[in-house]
């Protein structure tokens, strides 16, 4: 096996400064890095890679610890202070104890003894990478597990959710912000989190933050980060996302301090963590919900009009689920199948009554409100009265039994709008010939 082959899919998105004094070796670790990092820079003094630091980001750093002026450790101690965060490698030719210690007080990830091959350079590189990784994932791993969010998919066949979806696939390959809004409980965060599944950042985090959760002291260290006593940066939640998806969620109660922060995020694209010196450059996608009037907002002076205008570059309208009633059988069979199983407890039969009264149903709390009502009702075992139908259907008669609900709600919605059958595909949330379709099959 290669060496890119090995080390290739770690190294790959790495942005790698080499510093050494000696041209050979220098011209040598680059040599072998072009091929499989993202970018590799070289600097020939600790000056030069001062400037380096000041114009780019690097996540890693190779390292040479004599070198004219002073050693690497001094330059990497001096940087930590002012805003220094990339892990970096030392190359030594001596590996004696009190370097061992000093390496350790500054910081640094690991050390390559000389002479070396190309293939421990690269295996410390992936070593020091895979640490990285891990430790963020670990975070959001646990952010996610703590505020129980999810990975799932939007479900129903419905026209309305059609053209989300189809919005969707558009976006996903697009640098683009995208602002999703809609009643609570139509699945914001859900759809936000199929476009990033979508899209070519689908490897790299998702990151969901609450606007409206954040505590006004809390806004710079949760988002932006800090560095601490010590020099060592605790990572905010934008660098943690960097590479992937930001979504910020309720964006309309975002604190006015936090608007202001963001807007100059979204304009550069870079952060500073509080008690640095230096910005970091981030690389992230964008995306908001919110289930307020923004424009409204910003009329009344809640929100600044200048983010409003970044925020609101693509808007994607998530439909409430009675205006996709046709979607509730198959979301209502999904939920009871989960919490049968989740909550080791038998599932409620989905009888025509049933399935009929919960599409008749107007749904304020959407989606999530659905969801919260089949849970409940394994738990107590047995539908509310007015959702509570007679006798379980199964197989061939379940499938006739659903497409005569479908019929009954149809007529029903045509009834109460007079036989206007335009009126009712809206209220359906389907077109009107799928209305003058179905009413002349049912006719013949």
């Amino acid at each position: 096996m290669t060496p890119s082959d090995e080390f290739g899919g770690t190294l790959s998105g790495a942005q790698v400064l080499v510093i050494d004094d000696e041209p050979g070796m220098r011209n040598f670790l680059v040599k072998i890095l072009e091929p499989r990092v993202k970018r590799v820079s070289g600097a020939g003094s600790p000056a030069e890679a001062t400037r380096a630091l000041d114009e780019h980001h690097f996540d890693l750093v190779i390292l040479d610890n004599i070198m004219p002026g002073g050693t690497g450790l001094d330059w990497v101690t001096e940087q930590r202070r002012r805003g220094f965060f990339a892990d970096t490698i030392l190359i030594t030719a001596y590996a004696d104890l009190e370097t061992a210690i000093a390496a350790l007080r500054a910081g640094v990830s690991d050390f390559v003894l000389k002479p070396f091959r190309a293939n421990q350079i690269l295996g410390a590189m992936a070593r020091t990478l895979d640490r990285k990784n891990l430790r963020r994932d670990n975070l959001l791993l646990r952010r996610e597990l703590h505020a129980g969010a999810g990975a799932g998919k939007l479900l129903g066949a419905s026209p309305a959710l059609a053209e989300v979806r189809g919005l969707l696939d558009r976006l996903a390959p697009l640098p683009t912000p995208v602002l999703f809004t809609g009643e609570s409980g139509t699945g914001k965060e859900l759809a936000a989190r199929q476009l990033h599944g979508l899209s070519d950042r689908a490897e790299k985090p998702f990151v969901a933050v609450n606007c409206a959760a954040i505590a006004v002291d809390r806004i710079v260290p949760e988002l932006f980060g800090t560095v601490e006593g010590d020099g060592r940066l605790k990572p905010g939640l934008l660098l943690l996302a960097d590479g992937g998806t930001l979504f910020l969620d309720e964006v309309a109660q975002m604190p006015e301090t936090l608007q202001a922060a963001l807007l100059r995020v979204l304009e550069d694209q870079k952060i500073r963590p509080d008690g640095a010196e230096r910005e970091i450059p981030l690389n992230l996608r964008f995306l908001f919900a919110t289930n307020a009037d923004l424009a409204s907002a910003v009329a009344a002076g809640r929100f600044r009009a200048d983010l409003y205008h970044r925020v609101n570059v693509m808007r994607i309208e998530m439909p409430p689920l009675r205006e996709r009633s046709e979607d509730i059988v198959e979301l209502a069979a999904l939920f009871m199948r989960q919490f049968a199983t989740t909550l080791g407890m038998p599932g409620l039969a989905l009888d025509e009554e049933t399935l009929l009264k919960l599409r008749r149903y107007d749904w304020p709390g959407n989606v999530r409100e659905l969801k919260n009502l089949i849970e409940r009702s394994v738990i107590l075992g047995g539908f509310p009265d007015e959702f509570a139908g007679h006798g379980a259907v199964t197989g061939a008669q379940a499938i006739e039994n659903l497409d005569l609900v479908v019929q009954r709600h149809v007529l029903h919605v045509l009834d109460l709008c007079d036989g206007n059958r335009a009126e009712a595909a809206r209220r359906l949330g389907v077109s009107r010939k799928t209305i003058d379709r179905k009413v002349t099959a049912w006719a013949e």
